[in-house]
């Protein structure tokens, strides 16, 4: 007999209640900073600059965020506060991040009221834990317009076991063996990244706690995953598409290992083919410097050509 009873068929296809979330030009100006965004990319940090723009991967935060510019508790708001029929009660210090991918459908704009229409894709048995896959749409509160669909992978720790299907391998995106890569991002992470990086709303105590952290047998608290996506984000902007934010198309990885606050991270990134004439698909990994290991693997990026724009890759 399992020690934990799932239903399958009750989990698979759930949607959450919409999610009402908001943000301001605050908010944006404060994640940029946490993913390591420097005063020469005004742009993105300083309100009355002509250039004013959100950085595309912001949207990751608000499923935590909501609607309220205050602290809020982790446990409360990572299942959008409402159980889910046929799980069990799952610790939310033992969720881990595995996978995310957003696809940009329209730019965002620089604050709003929206919603979040979120459902589960799949719940998948690893044995050591159980997999949700989950799918979270960001939508203009009063028009129904889509910004972007985001896709991502939680793994919970000690939930598996129950039974359930393993669940497809995902698409394996892996560097060009016989090309050097088209560009390297250096930057180095601070002590406080983490600190700085859960103000925009992921407040779980694994990133600050020094109790919490060894409990999923991590030395110390560790950096948001989202943050170090952030960070490779904004290195395949920044250098494969002239800064020009709104050539994001979507960005996936997985989650590789941890990354401690004030480690260095270097994102190596490789142009390669695509089927779209329109598009250029970039592969990435970022590595941790001090430690020479992969925390970011399977990455791919999609770019827009710029066509009439002025951006070049």
């Amino acid at each position: 007999m399992p020690k934990f009873q799932v239903d399958i068929d009750k989990v698979v296809g759930y949607k959450y209640p919409p999610l009402k979330v908001s943000f301001n030009k605050r908010d944006l100006i404060l994640y940029a900073l946490s993913i390591g965004i420097k005063d020469d990319e005004l742009k993105y940090l300083y309100e009355l600059d002509k250039n004013f723009t959100p950085f595309p991967t912001y949207p990751v935060v608000l499923n935590l965020k909501g609607n309220s510019p205050d602290v809020n508790l982790f446990a409360e708001t990572v299942n959008f506060g409402n159980p889910i029929p046929g799980l069990p009660d799952i610790d939310p210090n033992r969720i881990i991040h595995g996978e995310q991918k957003i696809e940009i459908l329209n730019p965002l704009p620089t604050s709003g009221e929206f919603e979040i229409h979120g459902k589960i894709n799949g719940v998948y048995d690893k044995g050591s834990g159980l997999l949700i896959e989950r799918t979270n749409t960001l939508v203009d509160a009063k028009t129904g317009k889509e910004y972007c669909i985001m896709t991502f992978q939680s793994f919970n720790v000690g939930y598996g076991g129950f039974g359930g299907p393993k669940g497809s391998k995902s698409p394996n995106y892996k560097p060009p063996k016989d090309k050097k890569s088209d560009a390297i991002d250096v930057l180095q992470t601070s002590k406080d990244q983490a600190i700085l990086y859960r103000l925009s709303g992921d407040y779980n105590p694994l990133h600050i706690d020094p109790t919490i952290a060894p409990k999923l047998g991590f030395e110390k608290p560790i950096l948001h995953g989202l943050c170090s996506y952030g960070i490779a984000s904004h290195a395949i902007v920044k250098h494969l598409a002239n800064n020009n934010p709104e050539l994001l198309k979507s960005i996936s990885v997985r989650f590789n290992a941890p990354v401690y606050p004030g480690e260095t991270l270097e994102t190596y990134m490789w142009k390669v083919p695509s089927e779209k004439l329109n598009e250029t698909n970039v592969i990435f990994i970022t590595k941790v410097k001090e430690r020479d290991i992969i925390v970011l693997s399977n990455g791919l990026a999609v770019l827009k050509n710029p066509g009439k724009s002025n951006a070049k890759l």
